[in-house]
């Protein structure tokens, strides 16, 4: 072997311990944070769940501004209409321009029905950035300029319901109501276990004893005759917003036992590490204590018990204003929605009105999905990759 090769394969094996040793400096240096996210990035699924979640909360955001139309502007010439398709030809030849059909619901005479009329000769051409109704964006200012529109008439690319509501536009309202729901009373629930599971699990002793009977007491409550009740209590004259705020309340104040739980045995199990005990000789209080010694220590199980936590609140709300124990109308949610498609002969007539229930199993799939990249991601045991 030439002396020029040897010398070639020892710059490449430097080359490569140099480049491990950065890598392992690198590895080392690295915040928890830092790891968590090296991990989590590379769990696929669970980035493209994360990101359709980011998509739908932007919806929900920006639904004025997505949505063609108000959550209460009627089409009085196309109730119980099916969904609209978006066309580039027909008999009149190719558009660059997309555009849909004029159309009308009228009800058959023989089957009472409502049937659509497609009138093949009215083209409604779509435009962007095109004036419609008027809101606040963001609650800032106001404007009438929507995503997109028709110059003419209506679009409604997820038909209408009974009263001639465009679908489309109600399920990106409902979708920021319900996704809003779900966080703020996870937000909630999450503060008052924080609070609860950290005193019991630090303090111990009878303390702990009386916490842990009143927790056992909230979790053996049914759910739905207290719904029922909580419900019936709600006055009549409530606006929308009380009634939306009351729900988030409820729902917060009744899911924290079981993460105030899982806070408790993480304390449990690290008050009496060393580090704990130097801090609390060296005279650190106990808030102190739990919020930087103890809850660092977790903080990623926390996470991951959080993300677990938003499709049940989802699904919470869901479920309850579909049996009209939650929100009601003139709310906009996914629940609210889906009560008018509660029966088989709506379904039989109108399916369209289910394609609310598609964005609740999209949201709680992408939630479960997320929820399990971030469980591994947080594993300590796991193998990083940067």
């Amino acid at each position: 072997m030439s002396a020029s090769s040897i010398s070639t394969e020892n710059m490449s094996t430097s080359a490569v311990t140099a480049k491990e040793s950065e890598e392992a400096l690198r590895y080392y240096s690295a915040t928890q944070w830092q790891l968590i996210w090296w991990r989590f990035r590379h769990h696929k699924a669970a980035l493209f769940a994360g990101t359709v979640l980011v998509v739908m909360g932007l919806c929900g955001l920006f639904a004025s501004f997505l949505s063609p139309y108000s959550a209460v502007n009627r089409d009085k010439n196309y109730l119980l209409g099916p969904p609209q398709m978006i066309q580039f030809w027909d008999q009149k030849g190719f558009s660059l321009r997309p555009f849909t059909h004029g159309v009308t619901t009228k009800r058959n005479p023989t089957t009472l029905r409502r049937e659509a009329k497609v009138d093949p000769d009215v083209r409604r051409y779509i435009e962007f950035f095109a004036h419609g109704d008027s809101y606040r964006f963001l609650g800032l200012f106001k404007t009438d300029i929507h995503l997109f529109g028709v110059e003419e008439g209506y679009l409604h690319l997820f038909g209408t319901d009974d009263l001639g509501r465009d679908l489309f536009s109600r399920t990106l309202f409902g979708t920021g109501t319900s996704m809003s729901i779900g966080i703020i009373g996870v937000v909630i629930a999450f503060i008052l276990a924080l609070f609860i599971g950290g005193v019991a699990g630090y303090a111990g002793g009878w303390i702990d004893y009386t916490i842990q009977r009143f927790t056992e007491i909230i979790r053996v409550i049914p759910v739905i005759p207290l719904y029922m009740g909580l419900a019936a209590a709600f006055p009549k004259e409530w606006t929308t917003m009380q009634v939306y705020f009351a729900m988030t309340l409820i729902l917060g104040l009744v899911g924290w036992p079981t993460l105030a739980r899982r806070i408790r045995g993480q304390i449990l199990s690290l008050r009496d590490e060393d580090y704990v005990v130097a801090a609390r000789v060296a005279g650190a209080g106990a808030p102190r204590i739990i919020g930087r010694h103890l809850l660092p220590a977790f903080t990623s199980y926390i996470i991951v018990d959080l993300v677990i936590s938003f499709p049940y609140m989802v699904l919470s709300e869901t479920a309850l204003s579909f049996i009209g124990l939650g929100l009601r109308p003139p709310a906009v949610s996914w629940g609210v929605l889906l009560q008018a498609a509660q029966s088989i002969r709506t379904i039989q007539h109108a399916p369209w009105l289910f394609i609310p229930a598609i964005f609740v199993v999209v949201a709680v799939l992408a939630f479960t999905v997320l929820g399990d990249g971030v469980r591994d991601a947080a594993d300590p045991y796991s193998v990083s990759e940067g």
